[in-house]
């Protein structure tokens, strides 16, 4: 009983390599050859990296943009209240409110 179960689970697992690719009878195209398929994949892979390099340096440079935006609306506060378009009193509430 033990050698027929062998025999099936062997089997089974040689039909779904197969059926992967990974097994024996594969063409060149598919993922599991030596040809186009392995290049296409590492391509592939290449792309991902990338794009991931790509979306860490833009979630940083986002995050160093919000932190600049702060002192530029205190710049152009200060430049409002020496210009006198606003007064001390409402100068310094809005100063408050952005620190």
């Amino acid at each position: 009983m033990g050698s027929a179960l062998g025999v099936i689970i062997s089997s089974a697992t040689n039909a779904f390599a197969q059926w992967r690719g990974y097994g024996c009878g594969h063409g060149p195209w598919m993922m599991g050859g030596y040809g186009f398929g392995g290049i296409f994949m590492v391509i592939f892979w290449i792309v991902v990296v990338i794009g991931i390099v790509f979306l860490i340096r833009w979630l940083v440079q986002s995050t160093r943009g919000r932190a600049g935006s702060a002192e530029s609306a205190l710049e152009i506060l200060k430049r409002r209240y020496a210009k006198g378009e606003i007064e001390k009193k409402e100068f310094e509430q809005k100063k408050k409110d952005l620190l």
